[in-house]
């Protein structure tokens, strides 16, 4: 099992982490002192084997974006590493800025959908670099090749793309991930903003459902989580679930993000690999990154 993986099942986004955990996270506005590491939004103390992390981001700042902050300003460059550290103090800042764990994550919800719908609205180089400026633009496109009907996402994570097919009202979907904490949040923020969403906590590799399941299996930067033979046999349960296609997206990299759990690297040459050895149509693709997409054609 991964690191992400032991993450993810220990981690709960509802509850807070007790005090014998190694990675302590709180939000304060007083000055960083003494020794310890700051940067722009965070102050890191190291005290024995454990890290107390403090911030001081405001209830409007809580969106998706924290991914790409906490990256930037404290994986990057190496004051902290690993992807289980990575989880548990992106979890902890969410859960600080409100007092109520369950009001702080619809609150990081709402606002990452409505800052997902600004950068759809702006010309398409006119959102600033950002995580979530770096999705919107994935999301959209795998919006536009999924015909309606019944859609799998496979390593849903948060489920922004699910909730946003949802929206649609066209798609039944259901939303996947290996950790129970963020298919329980799903199904939670899903059913309070009027959504029928179904949720399975299950290996990519192992879906308990059964053949043609689906119209569209969406596969959504999930392989470049996976060494090489994992997400083959990903790629061959997506196959056996999709009556009609599979879309799958990837990120092209230079160097695996591992703050993000990134395990890989992909090119168009790799992804037109991965469509041959399949035998079925195919076509591959460049749009913020490479796409895979497959027809089954059940």
């Amino acid at each position: 099992m991964s690191a992400a993986e032991r993450a993810a099942r220990h981690i709960d986004p509802l509850s807070p982490d007790g005090p014998d955990q190694p990675v302590s996270v709180a939000r304060h506005g007083t000055t960083c002192t003494g020794r310890a590491t700051r940067t722009r939004n965070f102050c890191l103390h190291r005290r024995d084997h454990r890290v107390e992390v403090t911030h001081w981001l405001a209830p409007e700042q809580l969106d998706n974006n924290l991914s790409g902050l906490l990256a930037d300003e404290l994986f990057a460059p190496g004051w902290l590493s690993g992807i289980e550290v990575f989880e548990r103090v992106f979890t902890g800042v969410v859960q600080s800025v409100l007092d109520d764990p369950l009001r702080a994550w619809t609150l990081f919800y709402d606002n990452t959908l409505e800052r997902i719908r600004e950068c759809w609205a702006r010309p398409a180089d006119g959102a600033p670099h950002s995580s979530i400026a770096d999705f919107a633009p994935v999301y959209r496109r795998a919006m536009r090749l999924a015909p309606p009907g019944r859609v799998l996402d496979l390593g849903s994570c948060f489920g922004f793309l699910p909730l946003l097919f949802a929206e649609r009202g066209r798609y039944e979907i259901i939303a996947s991930d290996l950790a129970p904490g963020s298919m329980r949040l799903l199904e939670t923020v899903a059913g309070a903003r009027g959504h029928r969403m179904r949720t399975l906590v299950c290996d990519a590799a192992q879906v308990p459902l059964p053949d043609d399941a689906v119209d569209t299996v969406t596969a959504m930067h999930l392989l470049e989580h996976l060494e090489p033979a994992r997400g083959e046999a990903v790629v061959a349960e997506a196959l056996r679930l999709a009556r009609d296609r599979v879309l799958i997206a990837v990120p092209f990299e230079d160097e695996p993000t591992s703050a993000f759990g990134h395990v890989r690297t992909f090119t168009s040459h790799d992804l037109a690999d991965l469509g041959a050895r399949t035998g079925l149509p195919h076509r591959v693709t460049e749009h913020h990154g490479g796409w895979l997409e497959i027809r089954t054609g059940r």
